[in-house]
């Protein structure tokens, strides 16, 4: 193992942790590092940094911004609220809603969608939006990882693993992982119902949001049907999904400036685009890329089996929870950049099938995020939205329903998982 490659991938994490606004820089600072002191070639830098998941995020990215700006979101969750006697199934409505959405959308993309009817609801209802939309957070960060774009440590996987959609569903004959997290959602209901049990005010309908287009939710639900499909063709081309993802968002866009005759919506779109994240994610790819020629990713591997041994439930729990642990601090996308050939490298080492440790690891590290503030994107976003509406957000207001709907959800995935993929 090269010390060098693995003093700089301790102080690049130090340095991420320590300056959270410039981690794609710190990443790819890193990144150039790694090329001059000749960890990465320059020839091998292309083949470092996975194409596809960049892609995929760009394009799906894109289109929801379009999603957004035809208002068919907040239409949709005025529909399902119709439904509600009073505030505290609004709650369990609203946080199960943005849990479907989110398993299709980013998570972010998510809150930023159902954010501003949670806003108007408790305005009407002259009651705090800060329980309602710390429910809306941690239920989008739990479904993230239901299926292949739901989130982005899905996508990391999928195109590591080599995994298609319909993989998240059905893999090998078995349940796949789509379904641990749907236990752990139905699970957080009993969770949700306690914290609002004395939220039981009637609920007052806002007025009805007039959807502007909808086009842009077919293509939102072309892009998940084309995904399906494109896992059925055999051989094909890794930047598949990729292309696909950016190829309708290029036809939302063109649809866009045709129907508005201006380029207004897609200059927006393109500017809702998180290319920071982006940027991060290819700083990542070849940082790791660095330390597995250097022969970290070697060690770190053996120390874990060092510690857990050999037996297969011991590996198992210190992934899963010790991804919960790293996950309430630090964000999960480079952790799990970071974890993905590691947790790889373990089941070579075991002897073993990789599956259940990447399950492990995705269930760990997704679900994780829900225990602190800053432990996910959608919570930091969630807090600046409050925040510009006037409601400072403490710790201890986030974590009161941040970890039982941590602990609740991880459990049931963590037992369903061990069950079926032991």
């Amino acid at each position: 193992m090269s010390v060098l490659a693995l003093v700089l991938f301790i102080l690049t994490y130090c340095l991420m942790i320590a300056l959270p606004k410039y981690r794609p820089w710190v990443a790819l600072t890193s990144a150039a590092l790694y090329v001059i002191l000749g960890f990465v070639s320059p020839a091998k830098l292309g083949a470092a940094i996975d194409w596809n998941v960049l892609m995929m995020l760009a394009g799906t990215m894109g289109t929801v911004s379009l999603f957004i700006e035809s208002r068919m979101p907040n239409r949709m969750a005025e529909i399902l609220l119709t439904k509600t006697p009073n505030v505290m199934w609004v709650a369990v409505v609203m946080s199960l809603f943005a849990g479907v959405v989110s398993a299709f959308v980013d998570n972010v993309a998510t809150v930023l969608m159902l954010a501003p009817v949670g806003l108007a609801i408790a305005a009407k209802l002259n009651t705090s939006p800060v329980p309602l939309l710390i429910s809306i957070a941690v239920s989008s960060n739990l479904q993230g990882a239901a299926t292949l774009v739901g989130d982005t440590t899905s996508i990391m996987l999928g195109g590591y693993a080599g995994m298609d959609f319909l993989d998240f569903f059905f893999m090998d004959g078995r349940f796949s992982i789509f379904w641990a997290v749907e236990l752990g959602a139905v699970m957080t209901v009993p969770i949700i119902l306690w914290l609002f049990r004395d939220q039981r005010s009637p609920v007052s309908i806002p007025d009805r949001t007039e959807v502007t287009n909808y086009v842009p939710t077919f293509l939102l639900l072309g892009t998940v049907l084309l995904l399906i499909c494109a896992s059925f063709i055999p051989g094909k081309p890794a930047v598949t999904n990729g292309l696909i993802c950016v190829g309708v968002f290029l036809v939302g866009a063109v649809h866009s400036r045709l129907r508005e005759k201006s380029w207004r919506n897609v200059k927006l779109a393109l500017l809702e685009i998180d290319y920071q994240t982006l940027l991060l994610l290819a700083g990542l790819f070849v940082v790791i890329a660095g330390i597995t020629e250097g022969g970290v990713i070697d060690a770190i591997a053996a120390l874990f089996v060092r510690v857990g041994g050999s037996n297969l439930f011991v590996m198992y729990t210190i992934i899963v929870w010790g991804s919960v642990l790293f996950s309430a601090f630090v964000d999960n996308i480079p952790y799990v950049a970071t974890m993905l050939p590691v947790v790889s490298g373990i089941a070579v080492t075991m002897d073993c099938s990789p599956i259940l440790l990447y399950f492990g690891l995705l269930t760990g590290a997704t679900l994780g995020g829900n225990i602190t503030p800053i432990g996910a994107s959608a919570n930091i976003t969630t807090i600046g939205i409050l925040r510009r509406q006037g409601h400072e957000v403490s710790t201890w207001d986030f974590m009161r329903i941040g970890v039982p709907f941590t602990l609740a959800a991880v459990m049931t995935g963590y037992l369903f998982c061990w069950f079926v993929w032991r």
